[in-house]
């Protein structure tokens, strides 16, 4: 039986045999390294990577398609997770190895799953997703151009990234309304910051009102949290706005943000 798309989880299958290559080589999986794809889906891009490793595991929301998975690649070939990847323990799986990650993300949950797998970096090789290229687009963004925001700045705090290769709707059954794009992502050795949250914390209220100037938004509000705007190393220019500071300069203004909160006394003494 056909297996109809289901909106509510953002279903669009790549069918193109070219592109199903051209992730495939991009991965290149080598013996002993445990691959884990997200939203197998229909089991295109798993049938691919399956010709070029022994075992594959998979993160599949969609029962039917859990069964149909199941039944076509029994175990120990493919190993299925039933759950879904916005709250699948990713490091648990891992456990004391590291894993590679691989999918064609559903739209709708890209970004919120993107910044959810920071928590599980340390136990990441690296990742290949194929997203919509707008996504992409803020993900690999320089500072200093209209794509460059939140997104980009966390995930470019915590990983290396590179845009692969464009996809085009006829790639797909449904064919989306949009292009898509294959990013990659390698965790860094050492992140350019030291806290997540407090980072997250400071693009929120910088990026929050994006096209004022610092001088009326984010430079108050760091005087409020007892971090000096005007300190050197932040190299912060009254007159810019948020888009025109790079990765690096917003990690030194977390990392002096996270500090100036562990120096304020947490109660009574």
């Amino acid at each position: 039986m056909k297996h109809a798309p289901r909106k509510r989880f953002g279903q669009h299958f790549l069918t193109d045999g070219s592109v199903l290559q051209r992730i495939a080589d991009a991965v290149s999986p080598r013996p002993g390294e445990r691959l884990v794809e997200i939203g197998p889906g229909l089991g295109a891009l798993t049938a691919v990577l399956l010709q070029r490793t022994e075992r594959l595991e998979a993160v599949e929301i969609d029962r039917d398609l859990v069964a149909r998975l199941r039944q076509r690649w029994p175990q120990p070939a493919l190993v299925v997770h039933e759950a879904d990847a916005l709250a699948f323990d990713f490091s648990a799986l891992a456990g004391d190895g590291r894993i590679r990650l691989v999918g064609n993300l559903p739209y709708n949950i890209s970004s919120p799953l993107l910044i959810g797998l920071l928590e599980h970096r340390e136990h990441i090789v690296d990742a290949h997703f194929m997203l919509q290229k707008e996504v992409v687009d803020r993900i690999v963004a320089p500072h200093g151009v209209a794509d460059y925001g939140r997104l980009g700045v966390m995930l470019q705090a915590f990983n290396h990234v590179e845009r692969l290769f464009g996809v085009p709707p006829e790639a797909f059954d449904p064919p989306p309304r949009v292009d898509s794009s294959v990013v990659r992502m390698r965790p860094r050795a050492e992140p350019l910051v030291r806290d997540r949250a407090t980072l997250e914390r400071l693009l929120a209220v910088a990026f929050g009102q994006r096209r004022k100037m610092l001088r009326g938004t984010l430079l108050p509000w760091l005087r409020d949290q007892d971090v000096d705007p005007e300190t050197p190393a932040f190299g912060l220019t009254p007159t810019a706005r948020p888009e025109e500071v790079p990765v690096v300069q917003w990690a030194r203004i977390a990392d002096a943000l996270f500090e100036a909160g562990a120096r304020r006394p947490t109660g009574p003494g």
